[in-house]
């Protein structure tokens, strides 16, 4: 699949919203290939992934092939994650970026031959997964049991909404967001909050699936993304519309074209 990641230090204040915020929000109003009222989309994107949530990470496996960790990878390689820090994952429900950035973490700690369970900067670091969806935080902290995190103070679940969050301005080091900003109804409102809970010179980064536009590999990604994907959907979480629904969510969201990047660099201002 086509990936994207957008990584910005977020400086002193927004720019005013360009007039022609439709770039950004005139899929905020769509569900898919559908047109919904803004009050329904919330609740259209939590049926969806209440309902893939428990095969949610096997499908990003099936559907990316596997790459989708790279591509994780790739996005807390950039945050460069260290030992203390405040760190905000949002629509992060299964704890696939945060799982990471603590792993990362302690990589710096033993490298530095310091025990990463009994060090005093191991309470201090603060990894924020938030999630609007109760059943994918569910599975996020089953796996954080699996992998010997259920007492780990480092590591909190929070249910919000990326568009209002609950915390404090200036209070994060980091914020991240992978696969989740196309699902959200007002972009600027995400961007905005995120802009606000950051610290100064905090990392805001954006990891994203996007648009193919080769001619042969579009026909090729085409035909994988609508006649592929809800199929695996079907025959592995029994839920084919859902898997329908988020390959048409990718074709709504805007492309890489660089006046997209210019828009999002400049309604974030240093």
């Amino acid at each position: 699949m086509a990936m994207r990641l957008v990584s910005r230090k977020l400086g002193s204040k927004f720019l005013p919203m360009l007039s022609s915020t439709s770039l950004l929000h005139s899929h905020a109003t769509s569900f898919g290939f559908k047109h919904v009222r803004e009050e329904e989309k919330s609740q259209m994107v939590g049926n969806v992934f209440s309902s893939v949530a428990s095969n949610y990470d096997l499908m990003n496996d099936l559907m990316s092939g596997g790459l989708h960790r790279l591509w994780k990878d790739r996005l807390v390689s950039m945050l460069n994650p260290f030992p203390g820090m405040k760190h905000l994952d949002v629509a992060g429900g299964t704890g696939d970026v945060a799982f990471r950035i603590l792993d990362g973490i302690s990589s710096i700690k033993r490298r530095a031959n310091q025990d990463p369970r009994n060090d005093h900067l191991q309470e201090e670091t603060q990894i924020h997964v938030c999630d609007i969806n109760p059943n994918m935080l569910n599975v996020g902290r089953k796996r954080g049991l699996e992998r010997g995190l259920g007492e780990d103070k480092s590591l909190i679940w929070v249910e919000g909404d990326a568009e209002a969050l609950s915390f404090e301005d200036n209070t994060m080091d980091g914020y991240t967001i992978a696969f989740g900003i196309r699902n959200v109804t007002h972009i600027e409102k995400v961007l905005s909050e995120a802009y606000r809970v950051l610290k100064h010179g905090g990392r805001f980064l954006c990891l994203e699936l996007s648009h193919v536009e080769a001619p042969v590999f579009k026909e090729l990604y085409d035909y994988y993304s609508f006649s592929v994907i809800p199929a695996l959907g079907e025959l592995v979480a029994g839920d084919r519309e859902s898997y329908q629904y988020l390959v048409e969510s990718i074709r709504r969201f805007p492309p890489q074209y660089p006046g997209y990047y210019i828009y999002c660099y400049n309604s974030i201002k240093d």
